[in-house]
């Protein structure tokens, strides 16, 4: 018997079998609780705090100095693929500090998706290194910001120093269409990478 409330959104229905925890990540200020916010189908748990005078040596606002609040604990949303599938995405803060949080999100994981930022790339390899430390599969994807350069994959591609396989994708975190097919990206290289690992 489903849920008297499945209709609405909020509740799963009794039919769901299966559920996938995908991590987004990146640096601070890189988009993270919009992409999940975007995306879900509920209303998306935020942990967002005002920042104060005492982050302000740490976390660097270059690029984004009308950013106010900001991620202290995670970003979770809900996306329901089907009657038997669903996806939970955790967006994850961005600053050094949380770098334990960090760890503890990757149990359980299938793979995360990278969020950077052209005007801060360097700012991705913490992320990026953490993520291969725990042995989970990403896929990257570039975040439109306004007046942020524009360079050519093959030149992002190095910058970042990507294997050939891992995918590399641009998307608007504010836009639906675009942040789903960055999420799709990731899913369809999990898939592949599982049927290579089980042949």
């Amino acid at each position: 018997m489903g849920s008297v409330l499945a209709s609405d959104g909020v509740y799963l229905p009794d039919t769901v079998q299966t559920a996938v925890k995908l991590l987004v990540v990146g640096h601070f200020a890189v988009g993270k609780t919009t992409f999940v916010g975007t995306l879900s189908e509920i209303r998306p748990l935020r942990t967002e705090e005002t920042m104060t005078q005492a982050g302000a040596l740490t976390d660097d606002l270059a690029g984004v100095p009308d950013k106010t609040t900001t991620t202290v604990a995670m970003d979770f949303g809900r996306l329901t693929l089907n009657d038997h599938l669903v996806l939970y995405l955790f967006g994850a803060p961005g600053q050094r500090r949380f770098t334990q949080l960090w760890r503890d999100m990757t149990y359980g994981a299938l793979g995360a998706l990278v969020l950077a930022d052209t005007r801060r790339l360097e700012h991705s390899f913490d992320v990026m290194g953490l993520l291969e430390e725990h042995g989970l599969p990403y896929a990257v994807a570039v975040n439109h910001f306004d007046g942020a350069p524009v360079f050519a994959e093959e030149e992002l591609r190095e910058a970042l120093d990507l294997l050939p396989e891992t995918p590399l994708v641009t998307c608007d975190a504010r836009d639906r269409r675009s942040s789903t097919q960055a999420l799709i990206s990731l899913v369809q290289y999990l898939y592949s990478r599982n049927r290579q690992e089980r042949a």
